[in-house]
């Protein structure tokens, strides 16, 4: 994961790199609404083509800065919770307050304030998903422990019994004939 990994400028490269991937696929698809919106039918196939492409960049970019032989669902949670809290916490709101200081128009400031809000809502979200993961699995370790001690339990009652043994006479045909 990117959180263990030395801190080097090639990181940051790749991350930046799967970031314009990313910017490049959806604005790709805006540009094909406005082809189609213009009556470019094949223009707007263009954009949406060449947005499939972008699109298995960065999620060739995504394999390596996270490999899915190291990540779990709860690591996703957590990592999306960390990204949303980020953008509420600090992006959006200085976003916001230096279109406010540049005197941007108004549109401009209640989209990076409506930016935090979705985000605090994401980041909610995730966090109720990483709890309820964590209820059930904490529920299935207690289940699967009473499962272990109740078995353990039985066995250790069985080995202290006395063993069966057959006797030579049971084995023979009609012993007492």
């Amino acid at each position: 994961m990117t959180n263990q990994k030395k801190e080097i400028k090639s990181w940051k490269n790749l991350e930046a790199a799967f970031a314009g991937e990313s910017m490049a696929y959806q604005k790709y698809l805006y540009f094909a609404k406005i082809a189609r919106k213009n009556g470019d039918e094949e223009v707007a196939k263009l954009f949406e083509e060449t947005a499939r492409h972008e699109t298995s960049h960065a999620e060739g970019h995504l394999r390596n800065l996270y490999p899915m032989s190291e990540m779990t669902t709860e690591k996703c949670l957590k990592l999306a919770m960390e990204g949303e809290r980020f953008e509420y916490t600090e992006m959006y709101p200085q976003y916001a307050s230096t279109a406010k200081s540049e005197g941007a128009d108004e549109w401009m400031i209640k989209e990076f304030l409506e930016g935090a809000k979705e985000c605090k809502d994401h980041a909610d979200t995730f966090k109720a998903k990483l709890n309820k993961l964590s209820k059930v699995f904490d529920g299935l370790s207690r289940v699967e422990q009473e499962h272990h001690d109740n078995y353990k339990a039985a066995y250790e009652k069985e080995s202290k019994k006395p063993k069966f043994t057959v006797s030579n006479d049971y084995l023979e045909e009609n012993p007492n004939k």
